[in-house]
């Protein structure tokens, strides 16, 4: 029985965590099957998702600093639909006021729901890292992993290469985390395979509630490739280490020590 609670109150927190998340797809379904009038679905989707976002700092539910860190997110996934669109990988088929360069404004807060999940359940589950590579290193890594996602239109795919490198160099990194007061311990990288694949799962969703279409989805839904997991994988990675960096570098910068130093020992388990 105690094990069911700690699961149930762990499923609550994650569920509190996705708030944002469950905002977006909502919102989807209900300007899906609910048509709103005078304006475009895809601009009433961008002035919902700009409400939300005020009204969970306005609530308390997000800082100030925090929503300075999804902004940053929205603007590096805004970058990528833009390119990603104008190459061809997906598209934006309804019109909008709201758009750049065929790119929705509101595709940016898909992201930043990602950053947010990451930030609230940070937040709420006390994570710490453990043997958590140097700063010198996760930048850069972080970076490639970013560049790959336009590099590889022009040069070889390295995602594979960038996959096999996250496992190597994050092997005995760990997440710790508190349910009820009891610490548990989880490897970075199948937290990093998890929050991937229900990304791909949500996707589906989006995709049917044609948020976008890829190529193969113009003419009918059909479910996105399984082997886009590896995608969502690395742009998990790469959230999740800008906030992890970003979270270093105001504990040192406040306290002039972090809290990703400090040694892991049986206590915390």
């Amino acid at each position: 029985m105690r094990s069911i609670q700690q699961l149930v109150r762990f499923g609550w927190e994650q569920a509190l965590s996705c708030l944002f998340p469950v905002v977006i797809f909502a919102s989807l379904a209900l300007t899906k099957i609910f048509p709103l009038p005078f304006l475009s679905r895809y601009d009433w989707l961008f002035i919902i998702f700009l409400i939300a976002q005020w009204w969970m700092v306005k609530s308390g539910l997000e800082t100030r600093d925090e929503l300075k860190v999804i902004t940053l997110f929205h603007l590096i996934g805004l970058a990528l639909e833009i390119f990603k669109v104008h190459m061809g990988s997906w598209s934006y088929s309804e019109k909008g006021f709201f758009k750049i360069l065929g790119v929705p404004l509101y595709s940016g807060f898909m992201y930043a729901s990602v950053a947010s999940y990451i930030i609230q359940a940070w937040r709420r589950l006390k994570i710490e890292l453990v043997n958590w590579p140097s700063f010198s290193f996760v930048v850069p890594f972080a970076t490639a992993i970013y560049l790959n996602f336009f590099t590889h239109h022009f040069w070889m795919d390295v995602r594979w290469w960038l996959t096999a490198l996250v496992i190597i160099v994050f092997w005995r990194s760990c997440v710790t985390y508190e349910v009820n007061g009891v610490r548990y311990r989880m490897p970075i990288t199948l937290s990093f395979f998890l929050i991937g694949f229900f990304i791909w799962i949500a996707e589906n969703i989006a995709t049917f509630f044609e948020a976008w279409k890829y190529p193969n989805q113009t003419e009918a839904w059909s479910p996105v490739h399984f082997g886009k997991i590896s995608s969502w994988l690395l742009l998990v990675i790469v959230s999740f280490l800008i906030v992890a960096t970003l979270k270093r570098v105001k504990a040192t910068y406040t306290d002039g020590r972090s809290q990703f130093q400090r040694p892991f020992t049986k206590t915390d388990l």
